[in-house]
């Protein structure tokens, strides 16, 4: 806990500085152009001096001021220095290149598969790549209608059970300290070709530092604390790309993150675990109470966000999640299964049927939620 106390005192002061950066930054920059400049030689000098004047009769307190301006000030620097660099064209590489003619190949076989319902592929393709544009309006707006809007946009839920399909396929290859790293190359190349296949949206890149960090650390044998993770992320997304600060979808992310950081652990506790061990995993009232506080303790930190930004709030959200998510999680498992046996030319046609069933199960769970 201290050191997630540490780095959170690197974290929250950059990020409000990226705020600061980001809401001020058209007045300052009519004062003075050079402004950003000015920012990082005083944030050199300022460590320097910090650095220099700290010893042993120094408060702790007094370190921690310190190095919150410092951190501050970076923050405000970064937004100020991106916003200046906005003008510089973006020439996409070589790996974006290929992942854009991946992704649409990967479209076109989702089209091929033989669901024997026409509107199935569309909302796999929402699924999977985030693409809606095969998606009916009427199915839009029963995900909307239902509280489940989120389930179609592109998100860490969508890229965790890619996570941890990559896991489960790395297994066989061992736990030896060679397989190790094998795995951790192979988790975060994948995770990070389909961050980029996806178009890299805010929330996907909050996913894929969340699996790198927690790759590493499981690499390197270290602690892996929830709340560091989640700092963690946090300040290298906005070092990299300060103006995401004021995105929507990052918000939330981050919101979602934090309540199931700092609430969840404490109302899953309320229902104790069975004393005995073979009945840990497998005790389904359990495990309905663990999605349940899950879906309350985002929805608690999000809320305000969301009635902010879109004046609304879903009445059923509770049970939404609780049948959404995991029909959300078949049907991606399914669905890459389905995806990837197509594509070699040996997927069964049961396999087609049951994904084709799990998505009609979902419209129809939810449009039967919409009209209540």
């Amino acid at each position: 806990m201290a050191e997630a106390r540490d780095i959170g005192g690197i974290s929250v002061p950059f990020a409000a500085g990226v705020a600061a950066g980001a809401a001020v930054f058209p007045g300052i920059l009519g004062i003075s152009p050079f402004l950003p400049s000015l920012l990082a030689l005083s944030i050199i000098v300022s460590t320097v001096i910090a650095f220099r004047s700290f010893d042993g009769s120094t408060p702790p307190f007094a370190r921690r001021l310190t190095f919150a301006g410092l951190f501050l000030a970076a923050g405000f620097f970064c937004a100020l220095n991106t916003r200046l660099a906005s003008g510089i064209p973006d020439t996409a590489g070589p790996l974006s290149e290929f992942a854009s003619r991946s992704v649409s190949a990967l479209r076109g076989c989702i089209d091929e598969i033989p669901y024997p319902d026409s509107g199935t592929g569309g909302l796999v393709k929402a699924l999977i790549t985030g693409d809606r544009s095969g998606l009916d309006r009427h199915v839009q707006d029963i995900f909307r209608a239902s509280g489940a809007s989120h389930i179609l946009a592109l998100s860490g839920l969508h890229l965790g059970i890619i996570y941890l399909i990559l896991i489960r396929l790395c297994t066989p290859l061992g736990n030896s300290p060679s397989a190790r790293k094998a795995k951790f190359v192979l988790i975060l190349s994948l995770s990070g070709f389909y961050c980029l296949m996806t178009g890299a949206p805010p929330s996907i890149v909050r996913a894929f530092l969340f699996i790198t960090i927690n790759e590493t650390a499981k690499l390197s044998g270290r602690k892996k604390e929830p709340a560091r993770i989640l700092l963690a992320s946090l300040t290298i997304q906005l070092a990299l790309k300060p103006e995401v600060i004021s995105s929507v979808g990052f918000q939330l992310s981050y919101l979602a993150m934090a309540g199931l950081t700092i609430l969840y652990p404490r109302l899953e506790r309320l229902y104790p675990e069975p004393e005995r061990k073979e009945w840990k995993n497998v005790d389904p009232v359990r495990k309905v109470w663990k999605l349940a506080v899950m879906s309350i303790s985002c929805q608690i930190f999000t809320a305000p966000l969301a009635w902010y930004r879109f004046h609304s709030f879903p009445d059923y959200f509770l049970l939404t999640n609780l049948i959404a998510l995991p029909l959300t999680s078949a049907i991606v498992v399914l669905s890459v299964t389905t995806i990837a046996l197509s594509a070699m030319g040996c997927c069964p046609v049961f396999l087609v049927t049951i994904s084709d069933y799990a998505v009609k199960l979902l419209v129809s769970c939810l449009e039967t939620i919409s009209s209540m």
